[in-house]
């Protein structure tokens, strides 16, 4: 590990100028690229004290050796230049975005004397017009099909077209007019080549001219009484339409954009692009990364603005940026990236956050696709039984385990400022979730905003449940039977950790190999000293602190650090993440029910239908507490004695406060108020800040 003060350059030798700045490692590697609009206070930002950088960014000063820089003019070109460095050097602490898929898309090669109509994967070509990318290389196909009859462009591999020139005689397609047999000389080269350039003139979204023409020229055979001629066209634009109905309108005001959005978490994110031409979804893809820089949401649009636009060929570069790039969050600043933007189109681009309307609908639905893009990714890795396999064996290495941990079970605590307190329970077995063994806190031995003892009392909770069951099951002698294998419930035969009524296992009869809790030392300090009281020792304990992700172990003063790329640490995460999850959901649950909990909740025998009934009968609280037991019997499916339980549990509580219009300042009269039950905790104001 490097001291970074033994390379950091004098703060006078920096310029303030803007550049590109690279470090380098102690075998002359660049490991990160970075540009600046004045490059002397960002490069003094990373030499600073350690204990003051993002984890990920200490890292990185601490690997490299050295670090140099480039001046430019401007910003743009800083911009230009960074991504050209990352490109060339693939440096390993820089975002990098990776295709989870090679997406197929419908190129045309314009280069060759005939142009060709294929689909193609991989690097683009120079001469070569693309569109998409396609999720299917199906739907690519389909839409060729319907467009063939229109644009007779050849398709065949050049092994075929050279073949059909020897023999004099074209393929089947050339025969049933899907093909315009240039290869026998029907066409000449340049017919071949307009029918090609017009092919690329609808699949760029120029359709309502080419469609209004051939309407006319429909007219006029039908005027001419070349019916033949006529039926043909009407035919041809037919199939138009319907190639073009593959792709849904989406944008009414044929627009041109590509909408960018970001699903992102503390190790990976995903990026999903929707292009639309036309106002339609021409194409979508999708990349995924990891997070190994200190980067937020707009870093991570500004690097995939990069990987998008910057690779695209110089002769294709008018027609893969389009006017509107419609992005989540802005990068700081947004000024160079859309003047670099504009520059690649030759006009201005349009670069911002979507914020109302038919774009900001769109917006959220490939928001939507990139959130499964992240999830499916995970699940995919999590999946793999081999990644899971190394995943148990790292951390049984790293926390000196005698054994793969087959089961971990994880604990964290969630409260909103000290109210609300709960607890979860999560099981993993074999690396995979095991949501049937989860469970769920209330902490119930004290009031109040202390993690460390909640942690103390739910590990203490869970455990002596454990205990009790194995008492049940026959592991230890029941004082009261004679047989010390005996079983509890007195049939003299174990019960076993199997349920004998339901068949199920017992709710806690398996003790977990790994016990994590979600925090640092005082957290794990208080689970073992849950455990110790109850004399159980032979389960391992960690504790997995979010902020540097370092893993504690008990009685230790340092913790323990796993590598960055580990796939335990990855299993660890996504375990105390699980756990989070399922305690956030179930604090959520009761924050709402108390805050929405009326005095209607707690009369006996009264459910959620019948108390709807009697509000909406009566039209607000306050009349039907003044109501008799005669008018309470009048609405449906109230009987005497249920009204007489809600007239008395009405009488005996003292009446709400008023209702008061918060726009206003003014009461509510009776004859105005809402046909819903009052909050009683409505004019407190909650806390916005959950704390896990």
């Amino acid at each position: 590990m490097a001291d970074p003060s033994t390379y950091r350059p004098a703060p006078g030798a920096i310029p303030t100028s803007p550049g590109v700045y690279k470090f380098r490692d102690a075998h002359g590697r660049v490991i990160y690229v970075g540009k600046a609009k004045s490059l002397r206070p960002r490069l003094s930002s990373y030499f600073q004290d350690l204990a003051g950088l993002h984890p990920r960014t200490a890292t990185m000063v601490t690997t490299a050796a050295s670090v140099e820089w480039t001046v430019v003019a401007t910003e743009v070109e800083a911009l230009q230049l960074e991504y050209s460095w990352i490109k060339e050097f693939d440096p390993r602490f820089n975002v990098k975005y990776r295709d989870d898929k090679s997406y197929p898309e419908l190129a045309v090669t314009l280069d060759e004397e005939y142009p060709r109509v294929q689909v193609m994967r991989g690097a683009h070509k120079k001469g070569v017009r693309y569109f998409g990318p396609y999720g299917h290389a199906w739907a690519i196909r389909e839409t060729v099909d319907l467009l063939l009859r229109v644009f007779p462009v050849r398709t065949c591999s050049n092994g075929v077209f050279k073949r059909a020139r020897q023999v004099g005689r074209p393929c089947l397609l050339g025969y049933i007019g899907k093909c315009a047999a240039p290869c026998v000389g029907k066409v000449s080269p340049d017919e071949h080549r307009a029918l090609a350039e017009d092919f690329c003139d609808f699949m760029a979204g120029r359709t309502g001219n080419y469609l209004r023409r051939l309407e006319e020229q429909m007219r006029e055979a039908a005027e001419e009484m070349e019916y033949e001629k006529a039926a043909r066209l009407r035919d041809d634009i037919g199939a138009l339409q319907r190639a073009m109905e593959k792709n849904a309108i989406v944008l009414a005001d044929a627009t041109d954009a590509d909408l960018l959005a970001v699903a992102e978490d503390e190790l990976e994110a995903a990026v999903q692009i929707f292009h639309v031409r036309g106002g339609r979804v021409r194409g979508q893809r999708g990349w995924v990364t990891d997070k190994v820089e200190d980067v937020d949401t707009a870093g991570l649009v500004e690097h995939a603005l990069q990987q998008l636009y910057g690779g695209a060929n110089p002769d294709e570069r008018n027609e893969s940026v389009p006017r509107e790039v419609l992005v989540p969050a802005l990068p700081e600043p947004a000024g160079p990236v859309r003047d670099w933007l504009s520059g690649l189109r030759g006009s201005q681009v349009d670069l911002r956050i979507p914020q109302r309307g038919d774009k900001k609908d769109l917006m959220a639905t490939v928001q939507r696709n990139a959130q499964q893009a992240l999830a499916l990714h995970k699940t995919k890795r999590a999946s793999d039984l081999t990644t899971r396999s190394r995943a148990l064996q790292e951390i049984a290495d790293a926390l000196e385990l005698d054994s793969v941990p087959l089961r971990i079970e994880c604990f964290d605590i969630s409260h909103l400022q000290g109210e609300d307190v709960v607890a979860s329970m999560v099981v993993f077995e074999d690396g995979l979730a095991r949501k049937s063994e989860y469970r769920r806190f209330q902490i119930k031995g004290f009031e109040g905003q202390d993690d460390v003892r909640s942690m103390h009392e739910v590990i203490g909770r869970r455990f002596r449940r454990y205990l009790r069951e194995r008492e049940q099951t026959g592991e230890w002698a029941v004082p009261e039977a004679d047989d010390p294998g005996a079983a509890a419930d007195g049939t003299g035969a174990p019960a076993g950790p199997i349920d004998p009524e339901t068949g199920r296992p017992r709710r806690f009869a398996y003790p977990p190999q790994l016990l994590v809790v979600d925090g640092g030392q005082p957290q794990v300090a208080a689970a073992k000293r849950a455990l110790d009281e109850l004399g159980i020792d032979d389960v391992a304990l960690c504790g997995l602190a979010k902020r540097l992700e370092e893993v504690w172990l008990p009685g230790e003063d340092d913790p323990v650090v796993l590598p960055r790329s580990s796939e335990g640490l990855y299993l660890l995460q996504r375990v105390r993440d699980e756990a989070h999850r399922f305690a956030i959901t179930y604090q959520r649950s009761k924050r709402s029910k108390r805050l929405t909990a009326g005095e209607l909740d707690s009369v006996p025998g009264l459910g959620e239908t019948r108390r709807q009934a009697l509000l909406k009968h009566f039209g607000s609280l306050k009349r039907l507490r003044a109501a008799t037991v005669d008018e309470l019997c009048a609405v449906p499916g109230i009987g005497r004695r249920t009204a007489e339980t809600v007239a008395a549990a009405l009488s005996s509580r003292t009446p709400v406060a008023p209702a008061v219009n918060t726009a206003t300042g003014e009461i509510i009269e009776d004859g105005a108020e809402p046909a819903a039950e009052p909050v009683a905790a409505a004019s407190q104001t909650a806390p916005s800040q959950e704390t896990p």
